[in-house]
């Protein structure tokens, strides 16, 4: 267990970003129609959010970042540390995050780092940022960049995932400060790296001819080599397996119980996942939410989209507890607070 505890750092303000083109999964997609009403009952997932074409994750990201600036009404050149986490970035070289440091208008004394996570990465990135924090000048400030642009990498002939995924970018803003602890517990298990992929277009399997070949791998399942594989009979395994004692084992170090949070925010993979695990740890539906009907799985951007859209307003102190997991195979939780005030901005563009 990656156990640890983290305190003189505080989170300022969150911002999401989704995009306005809504599919419907009663209306369009791979799924046979008379089997769509019962695929968004199993699923929960009826409205997904896809990005306009040329519309990437950094852009979707730094939109979020430009507004959640403008409201807290921070001097850039205060800020010292940026952190992209995504696993659609806007090129394979160079890394988004310098491409961010320059949009955003940052200081050259801004250090910027790309990490490639996938629905962990909010966690992950908050425990990271808020590391990097800790080692600077007091009032040293940051920004926690995560986002994915899914629909590029989902087949639109693969009933197993393209109705599953929505595109999204996030911003928060972090300083160093007076806060108290956070609390954070990050684990990983590369046996089961294969749960989740893309094939090709890596160094190991580089982009050839054959990648692009569209080959049908079952019923409704048309895809080729650059398209995400989703193996979901294991994902749901290992999400029921590890994120419940991942959370206690949390719990514990911190003192905590799952009732001192306000809110347990878990990312937003399907139905079936999110109410087994909320069942299993004994907590009502308002406590756990979920807002899959209108969003689908927005990946890496799920948990602060789950979180602006749950909160709206930080009108009093509230801790909650995070859950994040997916890819890698790698999960994390973390209990952090936000503090009353706190900026919570969501937009469409």
């Amino acid at each position: 267990m990656a156990l640890s505890r983290l305190e003189g750092c505080g989170i300022a303000g969150i911002s999401v970003r989704m995009p306005r083109r809504i599919q419907d999964n009663l209306l369009e997609g791979p799924v046979p129609e008379k089997d769509r009403a019962a695929y968004v009952q199993a699923t929960g997932i009826r409205f997904r959010r896809i990005a306009e074409d040329g519309v990437s994750s950094g852009d979707l990201c730094a939109i979020a970042a430009e507004s959640l600036l403008n409201k807290l009404d921070w001097d850039k050149s205060q800020i010292r540390v940026l952190v992209f986490i995504s696993q659609t970035p806007d090129y394979l070289i160079p890394n988004t995050s310098s491409l961010l440091q320059n949009r955003l208008g940052l200081s050259k004394d801004c250090m910027a780092m790309d990490v490639n996570l996938g629905c962990s990465g909010y966690v992950y990135g908050l425990h990271l940022l808020m590391s990097l924090l800790n080692s600077m000048e007091p009032g040293a400030k940051g920004l926690l960049l995560v986002g994915d642009v899914s629909s590029r990498c989902t087949s639109p002939l693969d009933k197993s995932v393209y109705p599953i995924f929505s595109d999204g970018g996030s911003a928060t803003a972090l300083m160093r400060d007076d806060s108290g602890p956070s609390w954070f517990n990050l684990q990983t298990d590369g046996s089961g790296w294969q749960q989740i992929m893309i094939p090709d277009g890596g160094m190991r399997s580089p982009f050839n001819e054959a990648s692009l070949m569209m080959e049908q791998e079952g019923e409704g399942v048309i895809r080729n080599r650059l398209h995400m594989r989703l193996d979901g009979i294991g994902v749901f395994h290992f999400a029921q397996k590890e994120v419940l004692p991942n959370l206690n084992k949390l719990l514990e170090f911190a003192g905590k119980k799952m009732e001192d949070a306000k809110f347990v925010i878990v990312h937003q993979a399907n139905k079936l996942i999110i109410e087994n695990l909320r069942k299993k740890a004994g907590v009502n539906q308002e406590r756990w939410p979920m807002i899959l009907h209108d969003f689908g799985n927005a990946s890496s951007a799920s948990i602060p989209l789950a979180l602006v859209k749950t909160l709206g307003d930080v009108t009093e102190d509230c801790q909650l507890l995070l859950s994040g997991f997916g890819v890698g195979l790698s999960w994390g939780g973390g209990f952090i607070s936000l503090k009353k005030g706190t900026v919570l901005d969501y937009g469409e563009c």
